[in-house]
Order: C-alpha cells, then sequence, then structure tokens
C-alpha cells in the first residue's frame, strides 16, 4: 500500500524530523508512493502565512512538489467522509471535519495515513502508521 501524509507528519519533514526522513527514504526505496493532501496542503500553508516562515514557505513549495496531491474534488472521497462522519456521530466520537475529510481520501484511494494523532484510531478501516514514534 501507499501512503498520504497527515497535517503533522508534513510539518514534521518541514522540521526535518529524522525519523520521518529515515522512513520516506525506505518507503520510496521499496517503490511506494506517498501523497499529500489538500487539507494538509491548506493546513500547513495558511500556519506558514500566518507565522511569516518565509524560510519555511520556500522549503514546503520545494518538498511539495516531489509529491502528487489527493483532494476532496471526488463524490467518492465526499461519500466517504459524509458516512465517517455519521458514523463517529452515532458513537458520540465526532472528529474535526478537516480529520475526517483526510481519513476519507486515505480510505478512498486505498492508503495508509502517516499521522502523529492517535483519534484516527476511532475511523473503522483506516491504516495508519506513525513515523514520528517509530525507531
Amino acid at each position: 500500500m501507499d501512503y498520504l501524509m497527515d497535517t503533522n507528519s508534513v510539518s514534521a519533514m518541514l522540521k526535518q524530523n529524522e525519523n520521518i526522513w529515515v522512513k520516506v527514504a525506505l518507503v520510496e526505496f521499496a517503490g511506494k508512493k506517498i501523497f499529500f493532501n489538500t487539507i494538509s496542503y491548506y493546513e500547513s500553508k495558511r500556519g506558514l502565512l500566518a507565522s511569516q516562515a518565509t524560510r519555511k514557505m520556500q522549503d514546503f513549495d520545494e518538498i511539495r512538489q516531489d509529491y502528487d496531491m489527493l483532494g476532496i474534488d471526488s463524490e467518492a472521497v465526499l461519500d466517504k467522509a459524509s458516512e465517517i462522519y455519521a458514523s463517529l456521530k452515532r458513537q458520540g466520537k465526532l472528529l474535526p471535519d478537516a480529520d475526517i475529510f483526510i481519513a476519507a481520501i486515505a480510505l478512498t484511494y486505498h492508503l495508509i495515513l502517516v499521522t502523529d494523532d492517535s483519534h484516527f484510531d476511532r475511523i473503522d478501516g483506516l491504516k495508519v502508521e506513525n513515523w514520528l514514534r517509530e525507531t
């Protein structure tokens, strides 16, 4: 399976986190693909703009060019997000809409979500890896 980066994983890439970059290299060497998503792009870029992090913005733009981006631009993703929302609401365990959309993208495209957020464990069928905590 290929991978989808959550916002905190993108942030770790920008911070030059060694664990993330070692895992990226291993995954790419194994011929797997890594994708960015439009939600994490927005969350990352807005933070960099708000803090006027000019150098990090350049780094972000350079890193981003290396990965294809997937978004919420299809009925399949929107339908999956709606299903996730309804399921979590029935359980009384809602997540922020941004995280529901990220999970929906991962599930729709059969990707493993790379994240440091344990709340994604609430979503049935979502495969998650935490490259920040792996050694």
